[in-house]
């Protein structure tokens, strides 16, 4: 990536406010021999365990969330049957108002087969958890549904993000109109961490890559050096609130690599202004590396000095479950958890389509820009 790029951007916004409700969800499964002799609240707690505990599954079929062949069930003893094998179970998850996010979104570049936008703090990419509806992917069908001056009805494809950023990160987003593209991306980002993983030294991977990915953010404490490259593994722990486990500097974990540069530094206020790039894409990683090496992310809830998160009190867990039957939220703070600054600033790649080589930049928060950069704006 050191030729130089074109800044390609446009100022387009796009987005429709969220309803109060979202349209609930549905699970289904199919009824297998393994499972006969199983009753009806056997299957769901056993299977869906980390969805609520035994009563919340207890409330949801007696309020006739649960059908068999299309059949309502209010049943919790009813037995899965030999002859029920190939039946089908549908869990009817009841329309609930999801936690507050942003709508709009900012277009940074658009083309046939690219749409990149400026993701904003507290939006989720892609559906998970309470955000099932208030999603960017969302935004995407939404908008790909919206009737134009040539076109009444959805388009055949919607755009799909290609990777992922926190909920309380900003910043760009790649998002894919063709499965082409996508896949293209796709390639990108694998071949960046795999050439990580190979042990190439920073300067070979710069000249690997075909995608170029820079952030910047706020730490705690006053960096002392200028320059640091951190290739702490990351890996996962157990964690509650996390059913796949929680990510974590971790020496049996997957090699990681993440460059930083100190932009400036605040001794009054404790705090310094970086620039991070990373090659390779483990979740969390810049919040990770950054507190693995003394320096969290200024509000970040969950990681501390050392890449580990901060303590939590597993006795404090119980079986009390929400209205609709799951778990309440735990006290202690989980990755979407918001209020660090993290900023997906550049983006520089060589076009899945057209191989020409461009740069993207999404505008910096006034609390991420320099003193000059203040100043200039």
């Amino acid at each position: 990536m050191s030729e130089k790029a074109e800044l390609a951007a446009v100022t387009a916004y796009f987005g429709v406010s969220w309803p109060e409700l979202n349209e609930g969800l549905t699970y289904h499964d199919i009824v297998r021999p393994t499972d006969a002799g199983l009753t009806l609240i056997e299957f769901y707690f056993r299977k869906y365990k980390n969805s609520a505990p035994l009563q919340g599954w207890l409330q949801r079929i007696q309020n006739k969330q649960i059908t068999i062949d299309g059949k309502v069930v209010i049943l919790p003893d009813t037995e899965l049957r030999s002859h029920l094998a190939g039946a089908e179970l549908v869990y009817h998850r009841l329309p609930w108002r999801e936690p507050d996010a942003p709508y709009l979104l900012e277009v940074l570049f658009e083309d046939d087969y690219l749409i990149v936008v400026n993701k904003p703090s507290g939006l989720q990419v892609l559906p998970g958890g309470l955000y099932q509806q208030r999603s960017i992917l969302t935004q995407l069908q939404w908008h790909a549904c919206k009737p134009t001056t040539t076109s009444s009805g959805c388009q055949k494809t919607h755009p799909v993000p290609v990777h992922r950023l926190g909920r309380g990160t900003s910043g760009i987003l790649l998002c894919a109109k063709t499965k082409l593209c996508k896949s293209r991306l796709a390639a990108y980002f694998a071949e960046g961490t795999s050439v990580v993983e190979d042990k190439c030294t920073n300067s070979e991977c710069n000249t690997m890559r075909k995608i170029c990915k820079i952030y910047r953010a706020l730490v705690s404490g006053v960096m002392d050096m200028d320059e640091v490259v951190i290739k702490q593994p990351i890996g996962t722990i157990k964690y509650p609130g996390v059913a796949k486990g929680l990510y974590v500097a971790s020496p049996s974990g997957k090699p990681a690599l993440s460059s930083v540069r100190v932009l400036e530094r605040d001794s009054e206020n404790n705090c310094t202004l970086v620039q991070v790039e990373i090659q390779s894409g483990r979740p969390h990683q810049i919040r990770i590396h950054l507190s693995f090496i003394g320096y969290p992310l200024i509000g970040d809830p969950l990681y501390v000095s050392g890449g580990q998160p901060k303590c939590f009190h597993p006795e404090l867990m119980d079986e009390s479950f929400e209205k609709d039957g799951g778990y309440q939220r735990l006290e202690n703070p989980v990755p979407g958890d918001c209020g660090y600054n993290l900023h997906a600033h550049q983006i520089g790649l060589i076009h899945p389509i057209t191989n020409e080589l461009i740069k993207i930049t999404a505008p910096l928060p006034a609390i991420l820009q320099t003193r000059e950069e203040r100043e200039a704006s």
